[in-house]
């Protein structure tokens, strides 16, 4: 695999990168070190985490991914130069009173101090990429389909943001900024607050992009493209259903290790398990097979071949499942498999959108 700069940057990244969100609730620390060390082995250098990880979030696990990684970083000596290191602060508040005790606002001091704090939990003293996790302002996220000015509110601009952000690059704690579950229209704010004010600019921004939500192709595409800043995208997998694990019994027992939207109730109330979504997934799931091909394998070639993605975000708990998402790296889909691919996002669109 050879490597992608971000953006206009001059961080380089493998096109895979490993998401470990699972890393503190269905991946214990010895499991994960050993996920860690597999990854590496096998060429990829780009790790993803957040400060609010491990998923499904909770007051327990707040904090637990960002320490995994950091007792590997310990553990293995010479290992932090070997990998570039992406996390995230936490927006607004979705509910979860334990961070920054439920702040409905994302502030300069706070976007600092929790820099600080996942500096710690890693034992690192540079975050490669540091990212905000979902928007500040009012904007539709996770699933919210509309937005909607009247639930508009005052919060810390995106200039006070980048600020925040910039300062943290000068210090040497941040190399490069990101985004995730952005907009065009955010996007687009950033950088032109970002170079109307000699600011930091973005290079990334990670968003959802799968089989059954290609959002991204709405727009933000275009954004991204002439805005030169690069796509991360997550949930290839569509949070398993476009493995074909939920085929048959839908999200009760499944044949094989049980997976999220299984073992987590509340998780199932999210877009990836809406009955519209599961429905689609088993539509691309079946063209798969017609084509010779695991849903696996063309879920994720789909991702890994796309010129709007510069890296795909791969989350798993087990050695083979790994393995298994790094065996599709060079597949080619043939030209008449993307147009039936496309036949059915005609249908359906973008059930988890």
């Amino acid at each position: 695999m050879d490597l992608i700069s971000l953006g206009r940057s001059d961080l380089r990244v493998t096109p895979i990168c490993l998401g470990t969100m699972t890393f503190g609730e269905q991946v214990g620390e010895d499991d994960a070190h050993a996920l860690l060390d597999h990854a590496l082995e096998r060429g990829v250098g780009f790790i993803d985490t957040a400060e609010m990880y491990s998923v499904p979030a909770r007051r327990g696990t707040y904090g637990a991914t960002e320490r995994i990684i950091g007792s590997w970083f310990a553990k293995r000596r010479g290992v932090r130069e070997r990998v570039v290191l992406a996390t995230k602060v936490a927006g607004p508040s979705r509910n979860m009173d334990w961070i920054r005790h439920g702040s409905a606002n994302l502030t300069a001091a706070e976007i600092v101090q929790a820099c600080d704090d996942s500096l710690s939990r890693l034992q690192t003293d540079r975050i490669d990429l540091y990212q905000i996790h979902w928007p500040n302002r009012n904007v539709p996220t996770f699933g919210a389909l509309y937005f909607d000015p009247a639930k508009d509110r005052a919060y810390s601009s995106i200039h006070e943001q980048l600020d925040a952000l910039s300062g943290l690059v000068r210090a040497g704690k941040v190399r490069c900024i990101g985004l995730s579950n952005e907009t065009p229209y955010g996007v687009s704010e950033f950088i032109r607050v970002a170079e109307q004010h000699g600011l930091a600019r973005i290079v990334s921004v990670q968003n959802p992009y799968a089989l059954v939500n290609r959002s991204v192709d709405n727009g933000l595409d275009e954004t991204l493209h002439r805005h030169g800043v690069s796509l991360l995208a997550y949930s290839p997998l569509g949070f398993g259903t476009l493995t074909g694990k939920y085929d048959e019994s839908g999200f009760g027992a499944t044949p094989h290790a049980p997976g999220r939207l299984t073992l987590f109730e509340a998780m199932r109330t999210q877009r990836w398990a809406r009955p519209e979504a599961l429905a689609a997934a088993r539509r691309y799931n079946a063209l798969a097979r017609e084509h010779g091909l695991t849903p696996t394998r063309m879920a994720l070639a789909f991702c890994y071949t796309s010129w709007r993605v510069a890296s795909t975000l791969i989350g798993v708990t087990t050695r083979e499942q790994l393995d298994e998402n790094l065996a599709a790296w060079g597949t080619t889909l043939a030209p008449e498999l993307l147009a039936q691919i496309d036949a059915i996002r005609w249908t359906l669109r973008d059930p988890a959108q």
